[in-house]
């Protein structure tokens, strides 16, 4: 009886570990071409902050990811968002249900950092937990040169930034879907749940999904 209980004690660990485990997607090749033609989708760009239970496909998230922050020249390696002086110091961590990931755009990669769902603590309103995905943006200044002073910095990141939840929210308005982009937030909160070091800064978060 005792061998059977430590065999079953085993068995429940072994699945328990493998359940928590966090591996790295792959995402399809982006879509490049469609939705709605610009002027459209720009009519149709709006704020909303109820979003449905539905979650995204991978063809979606790798579609908002790309048109977020995607590779358009893959011979220069640049963006659909400009940055000051190339720097390219944005990451963008993309906050689903089953876990945290980095999006990885020259491999076309959800990078698996963080098991478990931190959606409800990228925003402080309560429909941050309901949006099938949240994207936290976080400049690292280690990645933008000598600029000084520091608010130099702060005020490149954050233009950069803008452009990318621009794209977001031109993305959402072509595929009918609802986001909302986040500035009160408790950064400090955020900046220990994605375990970041002293030269990475919460920006920005933003609310992705379908409309309730």
């Amino acid at each position: 009886m005792k061998k059977l209980f430590l065999i079953t004690l085993t068995v429940v660990f072994s699945f328990s570990c493998f359940s928590q485990e966090l591996k790295n997607i792959s995402l399809p090749s982006p879509n490049q071409s469609g939705g709605k033609p610009l002027m459209e989708a720009l009519n149709g760009r709006q704020t909303a902050r109820s979003f449905s239970t539905q979650k995204l496909s991978m063809q979606q998230l790798s579609d908002l990811l790309w048109a977020a922050f995607g590779i358009n020249r893959p011979e220069s390696g640049k963006r659909t968002a400009p940055s000051a002086v190339n720097w390219q110091e944005t990451t963008i961590y993309v906050c689903l249900e089953e876990g945290i990931y980095i999006y990885d755009a020259k491999k076309n990669e959800l990078i698996a950092q963080i098991v478990g769902d931190s959606r409800k603590n990228m925003g402080i309103q309560g429909f941050t937990a309901d949006a099938a995905v949240v994207l936290a943006f976080v400049a690292d200044y280690s990645k933008m040169g000598d600029a000084t002073p520091k608010d130099k910095k702060d005020f490149y990141s954050a233009v950069d930034v803008g452009f990318i939840s621009q794209n977001v929210y031109l993305y959402c308005s072509s595929e009918d879907m609802s986001t909302v982009v986040l500035g009160a937030i408790d950064r400090d909160k955020i900046s220990d749940v994605l375990k970041l070091n002293e030269n990475q800064k919460v920006i920005l978060t933003q609310c992705v999904g379908f409309p309730k």
